[in-house]
């Protein structure tokens, strides 16, 4: 533990030991990557991109145990949940901060497949992680604005049957989808803007997680629904980086989703978008109750 040293100086070491680990990965998952390029799709071009997957996977990993060696960091994890690491699941959580992928590393670690995340289509130009996210097969999505769909209603639908296509790069391969549902992270002041209903939580957006079930289907094994809290409050990366984030509480649970969600027309479907907002509305009721009861345990 390095937490006798200052602040400042604790924090310049932590990132440089976490870029020195990141540019040691860089050179083994671009050549996969650019061998992936080249690659036709099948069975050759899934197995480049599992170990691509695998290595991104230890670079995590390595990030996990530099700070566990180094941080003086209160863990309290609880998991209720079935893990494979060959299986493909769908995982929402609350969103408080940046550190919450670094601890949602933490939690799954290599238990579970390597994270991947919906990105804008038009990311897949950003220089370098946009060829980075492709070779590990994070999906590009395309929306369409309803301003645009109303000029075009002939593109209504598209956007789905796009995201469905790029999930198929993955189809044969495990896989943990990240969905924040609150779309945006936790802020009072977002909090009183919105004028949410919740104590701790953001609204969710139940139209983006609706539309991913829809995209990636029914093959996913089970939503992992995941709570994370700060007892000492939320800090921010460089916080983090000067050890000030000393404790962190987090819970996981498996459900198991209703067969109907993966084929239901959320945009058309009025019935199936109500009922589908009512089962958002009472999963985010129950994590606000779950982050009271596990902000008051924490306090023992």
């Amino acid at each position: 533990m390095l937490q006798f040293l200052p602040g400042p100086i604790l924090g310049v070491l932590m990132v440089l030991l976490l870029l020195i680990n990141t540019v040691f990965w860089v050179i083994p998952v671009y050549t996969l990557i650019l061998i992936k390029l080249i690659t036709p799709k099948g069975r050759p071009r899934d197995a480049i991109s599992r170990l691509t997957a695998y290595l991104a996977q230890l670079w995590a990993a390595v990030n996990v145990r530099v700070v566990d060696t180094l941080l003086d960091i209160r863990w309290d994890i609880r998991i209720d949940a079935s893990i494979d690491p060959r299986g493909q699941y769908l995982v929402c959580s609350n969103h408080q901060t940046w550190n919450d992928i670094f601890v949602l590393f933490k939690v799954f670690g290599r238990k579970a497949p390597f994270f991947k995340f919906f990105l804008k289509q038009e990311l897949i130009w950003v220089p370098l992680l946009g060829l980075a996210w492709w070779g590990l097969d994070y999906p590009f999505m395309k929306r369409y604005g309803k301003a645009q769909l109303k000029k075009h209603p002939e593109l209504r639908g598209k956007d789905l049957q796009t995201t469905r296509k790029a999930c198929e790069a993955f189809r044969n391969q495990p896989a943990m989808i990240l969905n924040f549902l609150e779309g945006t992270r936790f802020t009072a002041a977002k909090h009183a803007r919105q004028n949410s209903p919740y104590r701790h939580l953001l609204k969710p957006k139940s139209g983006g997680f609706a539309f991913t079930l829809s995209a990636l289907g029914a093959q996913l094994n089970s939503l992992l629904d995941v709570t994370i809290v700060y007892p000492e409050g939320a800090n921010g990366f460089w916080d983090f980086m000067c050890g000030k984030m000393r404790h962190v509480v987090i819970e996981v649970r498996q459900l198991t989703l209703p067969d109907d969600f993966f084929a239901g027309d959320y945009e058309s479907d009025t019935v199936f978008r109500a009922r589908f907002q009512k089962w958002v509305a009472q999963l985010w009721k129950e994590k606000d109750q779950q982050i009271d009861d596990m902000l008051a345990r924490s306090r023992r």
